[in-house]
């Protein structure tokens, strides 16, 4: 799995790296067939300033890329809503991938008396 986490008008500090990680470790445990993860956090010069810290992350797994956008006041919160909304995500992709259909009884073999 590849990881880059990079900032945009912001330096990606060691702890704010960690916090990151610690928060997509819940998102690769659900799902392990996971490829590549582009994290990409910014600072923009809006005048609002609850939707001044921005989350984006890209995560590429087998047969899809998924994109997750968050804004807040607080880059952790991002990140915690972020992580959120992509879990769901995660899940409802991993849901679609397993084969829910089963046979039904009229079409299983019955045994010959």
């Amino acid at each position: 799995m590849n990881l880059t986490i990079s900032g945009h008008h912001l330096e990606v500090t060691p702890s704010l790296r960690e916090y990151v990680l610690t928060k997509l470790d819940r998102v690769t445990r659900h799902f392990d067939q996971v490829v590549d993860i582009n994290v990409l956090l910014t600072v923009e010069k809006q005048k609002e300033k609850e939707r001044r810290q921005k989350a984006e992350v890209t995560l590429h797994v087998k047969g899809r890329d998924i994109f997750v956008e968050q804004s807040s006041e607080d880059l952790y919160a991002a990140i915690d809503q972020l992580m959120d909304k992509l879990d769901r995500q995660v899940c409802r992709h991993k849901d679609r991938l397993q084969d829910h259909h089963h046979a039904s009884a009229k079409r299983l073999e019955t045994p010959a008396p």
